[in-house]
Formats: structure tokens, sequence, C-alpha cells
């Protein structure tokens, strides 16, 4: 059985990564985090029965522990990474996994030397049916050759519910090396592409003069060999809207196309995972809110055999890589 201890809560995604374990056959073991975060009683409503441990050490030292799990404050998230494979575990880490080329560079190193497994949970990919249903049609030939990806990341921004380092880039990393990442992992993803060329990255701060170094809005383009991305991410989404973000993904293929509005379909059908399909023969709506996602279940698969069907480690080094570039390129 899979032994899995949280260390860091700091972002609310440490919630969507223990449960996907959970749900997939993990056993939790404990928890430990840095202080009281906002993000605290979240965490403990949701898993009440978890204990939570003074001194991450007594995780790093547990032989029951196969993983951790990190959702840091991302600037220490490449430290704890590598103290955890060092200390023989496993890792899932919440984006961005880290925030400086020079740590993904040691991050790399003792991923190299230790032989453990270094994951990139990019939720917007791993968590969502509407992309497993994606990439199925797509491997069945619905659309063709992909040839352009559109991603776009709106996010809401509620700022009192926000920690002090969220608003500070050399602890958050900037908005294309940190929610940015999501769009490039799945341009690669459904391009079949193992790197691409950052053509174009801006970043702006349209409406927060308050936070002057906070990257309210961002976009990128991307081309490889196999294909063209746009990216577009902001910290706007308005009060009216019943969840955090209207995110969508447009996938154009030779003979037709996918998109998918993920979390909400604005004055259509209730609910999240909404793929439209166009093509020769088919112009069809598919509610994707049953499809299986898999990122959870084969990385247990991973840490038992040793493989790489969650994801290849290259893959998550090299969206990693790239989302650092592109927040450099734009200014930092």
């Amino acid at each position: 059985m899979t032994g899995v201890a949280v260390i860091g809560i700091d972002h609310r995604h440490a919630y969507g990564m223990l449960g996907g374990m959970l749900d997939a056959g993990a056993i939790g073991i404990g928890w430990w985090t840095e202080g009281s975060p906002k993000t605290l009683d979240g965490f403990v409503k949701r898993y009440p029965d978890l204990p939570r441990v003074d001194d991450r050490h007594a995780i790093l030292s547990d032989p029951n522990v196969d993983m951790v799990l990190i959702s840091a404050i991302p600037s220490d998230r490449a430290d704890l990474a590598i103290e955890a494979m060092h200390a023989g575990k496993d890792v899932m880490v919440d984006k961005p996994g880290c925030i400086s080329q020079a740590q993904l560079d040691r991050i790399m190193a003792a991923q190299a030397e230790t032989g453990r497994i270094w994951s990139v949970d990019f939720s917007e990919h791993f968590e969502v049916p509407a992309v497993a249903k994606a990439a199925e049609l797509i491997a069945d030939g619905q659309i063709g050759k992909v040839v352009q990806t559109v991603g776009l990341g709106p996010h809401r921004l509620n700022a009192p519910l926000r920690d002090p380092w969220f608003f500070d880039k050399t602890r958050y990393g900037g908005i294309l090396a940190d929610i940015g990442s999501h769009q490039i992992d799945q341009f690669l993803f459904f391009t079949g592409s193992e790197t691409a060329e950052i053509a174009h990255a801006c970043i702006a701060n349209h409406n927060n003069p308050d936070h002057p170094g906070f990257d309210d809005f961002g976009e990128i383009v991307l081309r490889s060999p196999n294909g063209h991305g746009y990216i577009r991410l902001d910290w706007y989404t308005p009060d009216a809207l019943p969840n955090w973000g209207d995110g969508r993904l447009t996938i154009l293929g030779t003979e037709g196309y996918i998109e998918l509005r993920k979390y909400i379909d604005v004055a259509g059908r209730d609910g999240t995972d909404h793929l439209f399909l166009v093509n020769k023969t088919r112009c069809e709506y598919i509610d994707c809110k049953d499809v299986p996602i898999t990122y959870f279940r084969n990385l247990i698969q991973d840490i038992r055999d040793r493989t790489e069907t969650a994801m290849k480690q290259s893959h998550a080094f090299e969206v990693t890589r790239l989302a650092l570039l592109a927040q450099e390129m734009a200014g930092g």
C-alpha cells in the first residue's frame, strides 16, 4: 500500500493533491505545515482524521511514507522537495514546482542522484475529466493533427483570503511561472511536443496598485515543430461568476476542433467539464463530468513499479523550465 504525507499546505491545491491520492487508494500518514496559513481551517475540515506532526523530519524518517505532497510557499518548494528526495521519498509538488532556474537545476541534480520521482500536479490538466476526454477524442483521430492550443486561465483574486507571500514575487514567482505552467503543460501534451520556443511573453499589473510587485495579467505565445500556442492569464474574475474562474481550452486540429469549458458554461449548462466537438461529421456537446482521471492512479503505479506512466520526468522538468523562461523574458 502506498503511504502519502503532506508537507506545506500554504496553497489550497493541497486539498486536491491529497484527495486525489486518497481516492486512488493511497493511505494518508500525516501532515506538517509551518505556522497557521489561511488554508489551515479548510484543510482540517476536509481531513479531520489525518494527524498533524510537529516536525516534518518525522514524516521524512517514517518508512511508511512513500510519497511527500508539497504545497508550501512556492519559494520553499525546491528545498523541501530536495530534502524529501534525499530522504528516499518520491515527491508530488504543487505548481510552480520552483521559482528560479537555479532551483530547478538543483532539483534536477537531486532527482538524478536519488532516482526519486519529482512530479508536478498540473491540476488544470490532471484533475479535469474534460481534458481526459479531449485526449481520448484526439487519440481517436476526431480532429486530425493538432496544430494549435489556446488556453485561457482567468482566476479570482480573493485578496483578503491570501497570505502576504501571495503578492511577493520573490516568494510566488510571477504569473507566468505559476499559473502559466498549467497552459504550457497542455500545449506540450496536446501538440505532442517535447519542448517549445517562447515567441512572446509579457506581464502587467493593471488593477492592483496596492501590490505593485504582483502580476495580474500575463500572456505567452509558444511554437514548436508540431504546433502553435497562445496563453492568456489574469486575476480579473468578476464577482458575479459563481466559481473561481472560467477556464477554457480550445484545441485546433486539421479536421476539427475541441473547446473545453472546464469549470463553468456561462449562462449555459450546469456543472463542470463541458466539451464541444466539431469535425466533418459531428457537431455536438459532450458531458465529461463522469470521465475518470488517471494521474493519481498512475502515479501510485509509478511509485510501485518505478515507471513514468503518470507523466514523464522530462516533461515535468521542461514545463517548469519554459514557464520560468517565459517569466524571465517578460521582465521577471
